[in-house]
């Protein structure tokens, strides 16, 4: 039996000035191969903030297109930051949203795929799916590649740990530090890294197939990091989960992935232009989670909610649910 599972990433696009729009997309793929608290800040954000504007620093060791890649980030984050994107604040008066809107929301995101699976790659095609979540505990591992620094392990993984809390207590998941036995793998990785990644990805998941494999270790410039979620055989459940960050990010582009790779790999898997405040948009106005996202994964997670529901099970669960949450009229 197979695996199916989706695959979620955050990319870039040249458009006009260097804006950054998400692929935060979900793809269903069946595998060919064989089975195997800290002080609160202003939206909730528990994680310190990294400066906005750090000095761009190459590690000796790294290659000359990972220190390209350094350069080019660390310019990107500025030019966002230029124009007022990434914002690091949760969202606030600017952003107002409704109980109806945010259970429109859920809906395009958790219960939407934007992408499907071809023999040679992935297509853009929204496409309408099935609620998907986990049903048991996360034993998440951090795994750095060789070539990362030992303050950037520290920063990365006090950053991905404080996250996770922040996770567990808004879905009620048991999400907890593993080295053995993990099932939610969060890589870190340069460029030298990630390139001679297949035995170590095959370790992980033994039964990935081509396609998610290529999109791992193929990673074009403009994926900025992305995230694959397994279920196994015709459970629905997730079972494992893979998600890459890109080593040679400055800070805050670097934990703006873990926010957005680690909360699809929990089912938030899609992005909507209408959702605001959100890090599930393409105009990546926002770089961290926000109080509209942190109730879409109490929404997913809540008991009301079932694997497996159609859109249109769950749309009036949530029309229900975004009431209690926002209250007050739609």
């Amino acid at each position: 039996m197979g695996n199916t599972g989706n695959i979620a990433g955050f990319a870039l696009r040249s458009l006009g000035l260097l804006a950054l729009t998400g692929l935060t997309a979900c793809i269903d793929l069946q595998s060919a191969d064989p089975v195997t608290v800290p002080p609160s800040r202003p939206g909730g954000l528990t994680e310190p903030l990294p400066p906005m504007s750090t000095p761009i620093t190459l590690p000796d060791a790294a290659s000359q297109d990972s220190a390209a890649l350094r350069v080019h980030y660390q310019r990107l984050q500025n030019d966002l930051l230029g124009q007022g994107l990434l914002r690091t604040d949760g969202g606030g008066p600017d952003t107002p949203f409704t109980d109806t809107q945010l259970a429109r929301n859920f809906v395009r995101i958790a219960l939407f795929d934007e992408y499907v699976a071809e023999t040679d790659g992935f297509r853009a095609q929204p496409t309408i799916s099935n609620l998907r979540r986990w049903e048991r505990p996360i034993r998440m591992d951090i795994v750095f590649g060789d070539t990362i620094s030992s303050n950037q392990r520290i920063t990365d993984t006090n950053a991905v740990r404080g996250y996770a809390n922040r996770l567990a207590r808004l879905t009620g998941l048991s999400i907890t530090p593993a080295r053995e036995n993990a099932n939610f793998h969060v890589l870190i990785l340069n460029e030298d890294d990630r390139r001679g990644y297949e035995a170590q990805l095959r370790a992980i998941v033994p039964d990935i197939n081509t396609s998610t494999m290529r999109a791992i270790l193929e990673l074009p410039r403009d994926t900025l990091c992305l995230v694959v979620a397994f279920s196994q055989g015709n459970d629905a459940s997730y079972s494992r989960a893979v998600a890459l960050i890109r080593g040679e990010h400055p800070d805050l582009m670097r934990i703006a992935c873990i926010h957005e790779e680690i909360a699809q790999g929990l089912g938030l898997a899609n992005d909507s232009p209408q959702a605001r405040p959100s890090i599930f948009n393409d105009d990546e106005e926002f770089g961290l989670l926000t109080t509209h996202d942190e109730m879409l994964l109490k929404m997913l997670y809540d008991p009301r909610m079932r694997n497996r529901m159609t859109a249109a099970q769950a749309a009036p669960i949530a029309r229900v649910i975004a009431r209690e949450l926002v209250g007050g009229e739609s």
